[in-house]
């Protein structure tokens, strides 16, 4: 953490590497590291890929959406998601700036990752978000599994996990889910 590469980024290969069933081997010597990337085999032709297309029940009304992410090209990349399923989005980069916009913007929901670094980490933030505004509604992101923090998170009152990377659909399904929802914090 810290400092951040240009590629996919070893959680979110592993990731993808283990919903597929595969396994990673690294070696490593003086003249660099190597990733070997196993999946399993299947003589079964591929069928053609459905193309993904937003439905109008994925659809937003408006409803404005905080994006927090450490990273820049996450919170363009959610963001972009989120404004053509017609949603109004504002982004924050730090826990500590998302408090600010809560207080200065109107918020239906906020899309927060979970870990973000330096500063406090997502279920931190919605914490200190509910004690300003309780009934806010939030979905939890993160290329990490559902781990203690994220659990806390949802006990919290934060509505899913959506784990990194996802889709338009994925993103628009729990965003929609969350924002019918009925808060529980």
């Amino acid at each position: 953490m810290g400092k951040s590469g240009t590629g996919l980024g070893l959680t979110i290969v592993w990731n993808t590497v283990q919903d597929h069933g595969g396994d990673i081997t690294v070696e490593s010597n003086e003249n660099g590291t190597t990733f070997t990337l196993y999946f399993p085999a299947t003589r079964a032709k591929a069928g053609p890929r459905k193309e993904e297309s937003a439905d109008d029940s994925l659809r937003g009304n408006g409803n404005q959406i905080l994006v927090v992410d450490d990273e820049a090209q996450q919170r363009d990349i959610a963001g972009q998601l989120l404004e053509s399923l017609g949603y109004r989005v504002l982004t924050a980069s730090s826990g500590e700036e998302a408090l600010t916009v809560i207080e200065e913007q109107d918020v239906d929901l906020v899309l927060l990752d979970m870990i973000m670094d330096p500063g406090m980490n997502g279920r931190q933030c919605y914490e200190q978000m509910l004690s300003r505004k309780p009934d806010l509604k939030a979905v939890i992101a993160s290329g990490f599994s559902e781990s203690e923090e994220v659990k806390k998170a949802l006990a919290l009152g934060a509505s899913a996990f959506i784990r990194k990377p996802y889709t338009m659909m994925q993103l628009g399904k729990v965003i929609r889910t969350a924002l019918k929802s009925r808060t529980t914090a």
